[in-house]
């Protein structure tokens, strides 16, 4: 298949779409949408949902759409729905089988698309998958570290979403799953949406598609994820700095939005029925009661001491918190907390 010019035609999948969310995106929106349409393969369509940006986004976005091959349709909100919900807005929109998340700021590798498009067609049990990506500064130069790198994800971590593995304990624990980086079967979307609060809209997607299905990892680097100081939902160098000033921070808030987000998962898992193991659903209400505890701590740190210590036998913080051990630790030192009330 040749162009009019002659030139050999970018094959089109079809089933494929991107759903991209803006918000005063205009410094790197430009760059984001052509490195969508240098993939070698093409998608069959791209929803940009503008979230009310003030810039020239939605401009930009016109003039690519007016020039490209792939259709390109604007969505422009006229009330700000944020992050998680322009994100279910723009998926919602696509037509595709296969929706693909995009963030404004990012610069695709020219194979991403064909490498997860290889996947799920080889793997029908695969909801949702995701990938590694190189870590760039706001001008695109190597920071030095992969995302994978900077969320410290182990072995153990990486088996859990190998074929024919389970990551639904994995992904209880904490989120390794970064929306840039996703695909996903239109089926997990129907079975996840509506996406509620308090949750991130890629955390909840891979915790549906593990409870239901199947969860893999890609482990290459297939994007650019840009960090340039405005990212809505960035990455820090996990530094021994960072990581000990995390360790004492205050944490009654951060454990009372966890509580949150379990207590709003169990009822939807139960819609499930029997398309949820068993063990699943009760690991997710393990998993509530120990956030329960942790949100509900004493102010006071020596009032800690016998409630966290009297849970480390139970092995409950190794199983059902981020960090395990070192949440002991955060719970134990962390400054005095607030009240509760």
């Amino acid at each position: 298949m040749s162009d009019v010019d002659g030139r050999t035609a970018v094959p089109v999948d079809a089933r494929v779409s991107v759903a991209l969310c803006t918000y005063n995106g205009a410094a790197y929106i430009a760059e984001q949408l052509a490195s969508i349409l240098a993939q070698t393969i093409l998608p069959g369509e791209i929803v940009v949902s503008d979230d009310g940006s003030s810039d020239t986004t939605a401009e930009i976005v016109t003039g690519f759409a007016q020039a490209s091959r792939v259709p390109i349709t604007l969505r422009l909100n006229v009330k700000p729905l944020g992050v998680t919900k322009n994100f279910q807005t723009a998926l919602q929109s696509t037509k595709g089988s296969l929706l693909v998340l995009s963030d404004q700021d990012d610069r695709w590798h020219p194979d991403r698309l064909a490498r997860a498009v290889a996947r799920f067609d080889a793997d029908p049990s695969l909801a949702l998958l995701f990938s590694d990506a190189r870590l760039v500064d706001a001008v695109g130069d190597d920071l030095g570290f992969s995302l994978l790198q900077s969320l410290s994800i182990g072995e153990g971590e990486r088996a859990a979403f190998a074929p024919g593995s389970r990551s639904f304990n994995t992904l209880l624990r904490r989120n390794l799953v970064t929306g840039a980086t996703t695909m996903l079967r239109r089926s997990l979307l129907e079975d996840a949406a509506p996406f509620p609060e308090p949750w991130v809209h890629d955390e909840w997607l891979a915790i549906i598609a593990a409870a239901t299905a199947r969860v893999g990892l890609l482990d290459e680097q297939l994007i650019d994820y840009r960090q340039h100081g405005a990212n809505q939902i960035g990455i820090v160098e996990p530094t021994l700095r960072y990581k000990f000033a995390r360790l004492t921070a205050p944490g009654r808030q951060r454990n009372r939005d966890i509580q949150a987000r379990v207590e709003g998962l169990i009822p939807r898992l139960e819609q499930f029925g029997s398309r949820v193991r068993p063990e699943d659903l009760a690991s997710a209400r393990r998993k509530l009661d120990i956030e329960r505890f942790r949100a509900e701590l004493p102010a006071a740190r020596w009032r800690r001491i016998l409630p966290v210590l009297g849970r480390v036998p139970r092995g409950e913080y190794q199983r059902y918190t981020s960090q395990g051990v070192l949440d002991v630790a955060r719970d134990l030192l962390q400054r005095e907390l607030p009240s509760a009330e």
